[in-house]
């Protein structure tokens, strides 16, 4: 039966099984443009930078850390470091980043006033701080003080160290800053960042920033390591917390 149909429903159904192709092709291409489609919210990416901007610590303590500096060469450099974190009104708090063995007496400390910029009182906030990895900027989380915050919304939460994620992009037009764009990957329960990544105004990868493991003391769960890899440099500071006290 087939081979005697008239070749004119021949061509008319290859045309139709080609239109057919190109609809199953747009549809597949749909399909992959909403997994990775973007819509951006200013407003609410404003108000979520403010509330990760001025989360204050409910209580005063101190860390005692180490930072594991690895240079371009591969040389490591352990150094001893305390953290002391105070509150001092209920909309002000300041932390404290001290230097406290080997060769090196470096202090910084930055005061924080609820969202707005912090304070450096010790120390600079672009020197890199105990020839590490860490500026102040990087330590006082500065990119969440930018003028311009947008939340990046799609079709799914972001998976980053098997959690879903929000994702929050930070602009500044500041000349001075070594970076000028930072998306963050923020926990969806904690709300605290895991991983961000600091571009430069060309859009190349300066540094990026990413939490380690957690650890459970005392019924809370505390942070036991975050690190630093500086893509233009080729080093990489791990800050290691060993043990918290009031």
């Amino acid at each position: 039966m087939f081979l005697h149909q008239p070749f004119g429903f021949i061509r008319f159904s290859g045309l139709i099984s080609l239109v057919f192709i190109a609809v199953w092709i747009v549809w597949l291409g749909s399909l992959a443009n909403a997994e990775t489609s973007e819509e951006i919210d200013a407003r609410e990416g404003k108000e979520f930078a403010a509330r990760l901007a001025s989360g204050r610590p409910e209580r005063s303590f101190t860390n005692q850390a180490v930072l594991r500096v690895r240079d371009a060469s591969g040389r490591k450099e352990p150094v001893p470091l305390q953290i002391i974190t105070r509150i001092e009104s209920e909309s002000e708090w300041s932390v404290s980043y001290q230097v406290t063995g080997g060769s090196r007496t470096e202090t910084l400390r930055i005061r924080h006033r609820g969202s707005e910029i912090p304070i450096y009182e010790a120390g600079t906030r672009d020197t890199a701080f105990a020839g590490s990895d860490f500026s102040g900027r990087d330590l006082a989380l500065e990119f969440y003080h930018w003028p311009v915050q947008r939340m990046i919304r799609r079709p799914k939460p972001e998976m980053r160290k098997g959690r879903p994620c929000r994702i929050l992009e930070s602009v500044t037009s500041d000349p001075t800053s070594p970076y000028v764009r930072v998306r963050s990957w923020i926990d969806l329960e904690h709300l605290q960042p895991l991983i961000a990544e600091a571009y430069d105004a060309r859009g190349n990868l300066v540094k990026e920033f990413s939490v380690g493991s957690v650890r459970k003391v005392e019924g809370n769960w505390e942070l036991k390591d975050l690190e630093m890899v500086g893509e233009k440099s080729g080093s990489q500071t791990k800050l290691e917390f060993l043990f918290t006290s009031p």
